[in-house]
């Protein structure tokens, strides 16, 4: 069983998601099927159908969580340090063409949010930099071509 890295917050992320799923969800959908069966026939009853088909995607969301917390292999961040990139630091690159900063930090893949400057460790970006010392020029093929990137400053939060 292959262990999934994840930052404590990612995993307690998931644990609220799992949580939320069995105690607030799956009981508001049970309610929502038993309320559709009230109202007759079942083969032409689509608000049963959906409330089935909720169902079906709640029930698979939370067996694809417990799988992932079972997995898991928290890595406290707080206790890591040093100028050469792994999993949890966060990087700040200069773009050598274009002069522009980005600051990601590097999760793994449940807790990854561009938008919220999270990567994947499995994301193009960050198996390009994993390694790598601050001060470093790194060259990362995107699906928007290839781009070379300075470390500027490696952290741990």
């Amino acid at each position: 069983m292959e262990k999934i890295p994840m930052t404590g917050a990612g995993f307690v992320a998931l644990e609220e998601e799992l949580r939320f799923r069995q105690q607030v969800e799956r009981p508001r959908i049970i309610a929502a099927i038993a309320e559709a069966r009230a109202h007759g026939d079942l083969s032409e009853n689509a608000e049963y159908h959906a409330a089935k088909e909720l169902q079906s995607l709640n029930e698979g969301r939370i067996a694809e969580l417990e799988d992932k917390i079972s997995r898991a292999d928290v890595i406290d961040v707080s206790k890591l340090s040093g100028d050469i990139v792994k999993f949890g630091a966060t990087v700040t690159l200069v773009d050598e063409d274009t002069e522009e900063e980005k600051v990601w930090q590097i999760v793994g893949d449940s807790e990854a949010d561009a938008k919220a400057g999270r990567i994947s460790i499995s994301s193009p970006v960050a198996r390009a930099l994993i390694g790598k010392k601050q001060g470093s020029s790194v060259e990362v093929v995107t699906p928007k071509g290839a781009r070379s990137f300075e470390i500027v400053a490696v952290r741990w939060a």
